[in-house]
């Protein structure tokens, strides 16, 4: 048997997505790459308001929406009207998991949350995602990964030495949120394999980002002590950073002895790996600012790929500071498939990233499919999912609950 021909581990497992912008739908996207069958429930009139956030579009959708949107059919559904709620709650009793990241009250007080369906669907696996968690004082507050990683001490650790506060590059705690609901939906559906009963699971953005403080928090818990901003140095390593070269930028991680002074010798600086203020990790991290600027001035004569390619030689850990074109033209990152192209019988081809985790025992990226158009599977769905027929279709239709 070859790996393509081998099922995906979700294969059969039923997906009903109720969520929206990046946490929640990126969470239902990792699922859908593993064989789910994910249908993302849309209102009506928009949908998902990350169709609607732009420039850019690409094909009347903003690009983020093709980020997180890859393996799902769109069913769009207005659960404000009394029909509309009564075939949520029948699309959710058909499903093995159902995903929501709306704030705590609003999935009760719609008749869907996880006490109002699992009496008569047990083996039910749902999942929550929210800002806050579903309890505690500022539960019913709402949130954005801005917010999050302020609150949550990010963008107090992040920046430039003695610099304002700065964000991450990308929405990180909203990916990491998805992350780690994938994880907890995985391990609800593993023990259901073995009790035959479901659970909900919840995480939230503020607990996603705080449980990924790491070393950061435990220099406060432990030492009582506040991690400052480091840029793109290291607290206890010198030199660990991003040096500025002839032609751009490139990393240098060369802190321990036996790699900074092999570093020494690729400047031609061999002197200063004898000099009493650096020889020793302590010495350097204290006397940091004199040493850096002694490398910074020897690191600009070079030009990156040479650099590069000397401290390589050297096996001195290192990297030029890549942008977009330079990473997806990057040999190693080719080879591993991390650019993929999804075909839309509407919008033609859209790329993709590929899964950061590969398999032996299957392609993971065998039949992914592109995001969809907004409700373009809902009579699909119905049909499927409620073996609802084509009037009963037409009439929910007319009525505008679809």
């Amino acid at each position: 048997m070859t790996n393509a021909s081998r099922p995906k581990p979700l294969a059969g497992i039923r997906v009903l997505d109720f969520t929206r912008f990046f946490a929640g739908p990126y969470c239902a996207q990792l699922l859908g790459d593993l064989g789910a069958e994910v249908v993302k429930v849309e209102i009506p009139k928009g949908g998902d308001p990350l169709r609607g956030q732009g420039p850019p579009f690409h094909h009347g959708n903003g690009i983020t929406f093709y980020a997180t949107n890859r393996n799902k059919r769109s069913l769009t559904l207005d659960m404000q009207q009394e029909e509309g709620k009564r075939v949520a709650r029948a699309l959710c009793l058909k499903a093995d998991v159902v995903l929501e990241n709306f704030r705590p009250d609003v999935m009760p007080r719609l008749g869907l949350g996880y006490e109002d369906l699992a009496p008569e669907a047990p083996r039910l696996v749902y999942a929550s995602i929210s800002g806050f968690g579903p309890d505690g004082p500022d539960a019913m507050q709402g949130a954005f990964d801005l917010t999050i990683q302020a609150l949550g001490g990010y963008m107090a650790i992040t920046g430039e030495r003695g610099g304002p506060p700065i964000k991450l590059g990308t929405s990180a705690f909203d990916m990491l949120a998805g992350m780690n609901c994938q994880s907890a939906i995985l391990a609800a559906l593993l023990q259901r394999a073995a009790t035959g009963l479901g659970q909900k699971v919840d995480t939230s953005l503020l607990e996603s980002e705080v449980a990924f403080l790491v070393n950061a928090a435990l220099e406060y818990l432990l030492l009582g002590r506040e991690p400052q901003k480091w840029g793109s140095e290291h607290a206890q390593q010198v030199p660990y950073k991003a040096f500025r070269t002839a032609d751009g930028w490139a990393i240098v991680a060369g802190g321990f002895q036996n790699l900074y002074e092999a570093f020494c010798g690729v400047i031609g600086r061999a002197d200063l790996a004898t000099d009493p203020r650096f020889r020793d990790m302590p010495g350097r991290v204290t006397n940091r600012e004199t040493l850096y600027a002694i490398l910074d001035a020897e690191v600009a004569k070079f030009a990156t790929a040479d650099l590069m390619a000397k401290l390589e030689a050297a096996k001195v850990p290192c990297a030029p500071v890549n942008d977009m074109a330079q990473v997806f033209s990057n040999p190693q990152v080719r080879h591993r498939k991390m650019q993929v192209t999804l075909t839309h019988p509407a919008y033609g081809e859209v790329p993709t990233l590929g899964a950061a985790a590969k398999y032996s025992a299957f392609d993971v990226t065998e039949g992914w499919t592109a995001p969809p158009l907004l409700g373009e599977d809902t009579d699909g769905v119905l049909a499927d999912w409620l073996a609802l027929p084509e009037s009963e279709i037409a009439r929910l239709r007319a009525a505008r609950v679809l």
